[in-house]
């Protein structure tokens, strides 16, 4: 069947359009259950298993899962025990907008425990699989784009300074108190 011919009822099992991949290094299974963990809006989906034909290639025992479909806050990934060759790295990232300091503080803390403290800057945080996340108060991008540039100029003043971003904080500079 051509994707112009999928039938109304296959919504179901449809496969987002766009994924993000998470390359594991044999930690996938461990991985998404920490991010289940976390995000309340949160399900697993369909796994694949490695099987013999490809072991040349793969290297990885029949029955060890491949691949973990899952589900965050409405956004779908895939999480693969891929191995050791290829790392996380900060040029990708995953922001949460959140609507409180009592969520942004929610998300930091958990997502901060067994991360990388060095990575920590200016909202951004290194979870304890490398994976690199944004914890953004959504009233941070109307400071942002104010058309008053002194007041964007003071609120990215006291963002450069924090590591986990405290709305009180960034408020205080943008009203320039």
């Amino acid at each position: 069947m051509h994707f112009e011919e999928r039938q109304e009822n296959e919504v179901d099992s449809k496969i987002q359009k766009i994924m993000a991949n998470f390359w594991f290094n044999q930690n996938a299974e461990e991985a998404v259950d920490f991010y289940m963990s976390i995000f309340k809006n949160s399900r697993v989906g369909r796994k694949t298993y490695f099987i013999k034909e490809g072991q040349e290639i793969h290297g990885m025992p029949e029955g060890t899962v491949m691949t973990i479909e899952f589900q965050i806050e409405g956004q779908e990934f895939v999480a693969l025990n891929g191995g050791p060759m290829f790392q996380f790295t900060e040029a990708v990232s995953f922001i949460i907008n959140c609507d409180s300091q009592e969520e942004v503080d929610y998300y930091w803390d958990r997502l901060t425990a067994g991360g990388d403290e060095k990575a920590q800057v200016c909202g951004w945080l290194k979870d304890q699989f490398g994976v690199s996340w944004q914890v953004v108060p959504t009233v941070l991008n109307d400071m942002m784009a104010d058309s008053d540039i002194e007041k964007a100029a003071r609120v990215t003043r006291a963002m450069l300074q924090m590591k986990k971003l405290d709305i009180p904080t960034l408020q205080q500079a943008y009203d320039g108190r």
